[in-house]
């Protein structure tokens, strides 16, 4: 197993292996953005990686607030903890910045907390005190859960991928006035911009197509972006890329799924993903690993003005 990282590097987050004098010129130490993937371990014995989004992380001892690095908060005040009601059976939680999504073993959704940008998926913009079902995906079992700083996303049993929320900077997969006026003040185009075709925000689940014929497997959200991983293990990504999050060697943002290319030409099928608020993380294997080598790469797919790549 391989872990790679890209995005905000800041704060050494995505660290590398020591390089020679002939290899530091592009080494990722010391610089702020990393848009292309950067393999930071070779031959991982787990799959499975954890990202945080904080900048400090925290210990509950004895009901203080211990801190793990230098700098980090200390609070005499004992964490809360609140039973739910039994019959929710919880089978996992993710946390956005401002709100809470419940995953039940039966495949149901709740959420709550704040829901200025929609984030709760109800159709309103009020927040939430009490954990409530998401009645628009009643009657579809969910696998999986994510949340970013405004924007929620989930994966159903069929490898569908549904999201809401936030959508500024494209994290939903679906069209961003602020990315397309942003395009087009670049390009110097004058075409009038049509408020009717833009989403920023969607207040109840939409349906997102990533790659025709394509499931999904894992997904994960960082503050503005998201990463999802399909069942043949290729990743694609989207949000906002300012610190090169996306892995697409670049720092453009993007309200539309787009394949990483830097595996599919390196012969790696994606294992797990993790974002972290401004960078992501992902273990891959190589194909040969899994039986592939000799499985073809499939034609381009053509539908209708688009040019699809399947996966």
């Amino acid at each position: 197993m391989r872990w790679f990282g890209f995005g905000f590097n800041a704060f050494a987050q995505i660290c590398v292996p020591e390089k020679s004098e002939k290899e530091e010129s592009n080494s990722a130490v010391g610089q702020e953005k990393v848009c292309d993937p950067v393999e930071l371990v070779n031959h991982v014995g787990r799959s499975k990686i954890r990202a945080s989004w904080s900048r400090r992380a925290s210990l509950f001892l004895d009901g203080v607030n211990l801190p793990l690095v230098p700098g980090g908060y200390i609070s005499s005040k004992p964490p809360i903890f609140r039973s739910l009601s039994s019959h929710f059976q919880a089978k996992s939680l993710a946390l956005g910045g401002e709100h809470a999504i419940l995953l039940t073993a039966a495949g149901a959704v709740y959420t709550w907390g704040q829901g200025s940008h929609g984030q709760l998926g109800h159709g309103g913009l009020i927040p939430e005190e009490e954990p409530r079902r998401l009645e628009a995906l009643w009657g579809m079992p969910i696998r999986s859960v994510a949340a970013g700083g405004w924007h929620s996303v989930c994966v159903g049993d069929g490898g569908d991928l549904y999201v809401w929320g936030w959508n500024e900077s494209g994290q939903l997969g679906l069209p961003s006035r602020g990315l397309r006026k942003a395009s087009q003040q670049k390009s110097d185009q004058q075409a009038e911009l049509h408020e009717e075709v833009f989403i920023s925000i969607q207040a109840f689940p939409a349906l997102v197509d990533v790659s025709p014929s394509c499931e999904i497997s894992t997904v994960s959200c960082g503050s503005r972006h998201t990463a999802a991983v399909t069942t043949t293990g290729y990743l694609y990504t989207w949000g906002w890329g300012e610190y090169g999050q996306l892995g697409h060697q670049t720092t453009s943002s993007l309200d539309e799924p787009q394949c990483v290319e830097f595996f599919r030409n390196k012969n790696l099928h994606v294992v797990d993903v993790v974002c972290g608020s401004w960078n992501t993380f992902t273990t891959a294997v190589k194909k040969e690993v899994l039986g592939l080598k000799n499985v073809p790469e499939l034609p381009p797919v053509s539908t209708g003005n688009e040019l699809w790549t399947t996966c």
